[in-house]
Parts: C-alpha cells; sequence; structure tokens
C-alpha cells in the first residue's frame, strides 16, 4: 500500500534531498521513487513552484558533454523545510496516536476480541 504525495510532503521530500546535497531533476525522482510512485514530470512543477518561492536556486553543470541544472537550497528554503519537519512530527504523531490506540510503543498488534454479546460487555465488566 502506498500512502499518495500531497503537496507539502512533495515539498518537504524535494527540500530535504537536497538540503542533503545540491541534486538535480532525475537524481531527486530517484530518491523519491524509494518511498512512492511519482512520474518524472510531476516534480518540475514542484521545483519551479519551491524557485519561484524563493527557497530554490539552480545552476548548471556540464556532464559528459550536457548541462545539467542542479538545485540548491536557499535560506529561505532552510526555514520553510524547518516548518513542513514541525509540522510532519505533529501530524506523524497524531497518527500514531489513532493508529496505535494510544500506545507509545512502535509494534502494532491486532486488537483481541473481548466483546462477547451484543451489548459491548466484556469479561472484566461482568
Amino acid at each position: 500500500m502506498t500512502f499518495p504525495l500531497t503537496a507539502p510532503l512533495f515539498d518537504m521530500l524535494v527540500l530535504s534531498i537536497i538540503a542533503e546535497d545540491d541534486a538535480y531533476g532525475y537524481q531527486i525522482s530517484q530518491r523519491i521513487k524509494q518511498v512512492a510512485p511519482m512520474k518524472d514530470s510531476s516534480l518540475y512543477p514542484v521545483l519551479k513552484r519551491l524557485q519561484e518561492g524563493g527557497h530554490l536556486d539552480t545552476y548548471d553543470q556540464q556532464y559528459q558533454g550536457r548541462n545539467r541544472r542542479y538545485y540548491v537550497i536557499t535560506d529561505s528554503g532552510r526555514i520553510y523545510l524547518g516548518e513542513l519537519l514541525e509540522e510532519w512530527e505533529r501530524y506523524a504523531t497524531q497518527i500514531n496516536r489513532i493508529i496505535r490506540g494510544g500506545r507509545t510503543d512502535t509494534k502494532i498488534e491486532a486488537a483481541s476480541p473481548t466483546m462477547h454479546d451484543e451489548g459491548g460487555i466484556t469479561d472484566d465488566e461482568k
């Protein structure tokens, strides 16, 4: 099962990859494909939007006789990435609370059947 890439999640992944080291489009798309299916063409509008928002800059570099466009994160991009990461942590914590039923461990176990009749009375309540 795969969870969809929302715009903020896509931004966070792209910025996180570029924050590690300058990267070119194909390189970025291959990293993202490790966790979610995506078309290479869907990356470029995100890169353009982040660049127009002042979160990325670019430079060209020769590689085997061709120009490669590299993306580099800006100070504004690092701030935006920090905001996205904080929001992600809050979101992931809330999701984990729901799917783990308030438990803090990482192991999810199937709920044991404790309901024995239509009234919902458990053995402990009898």
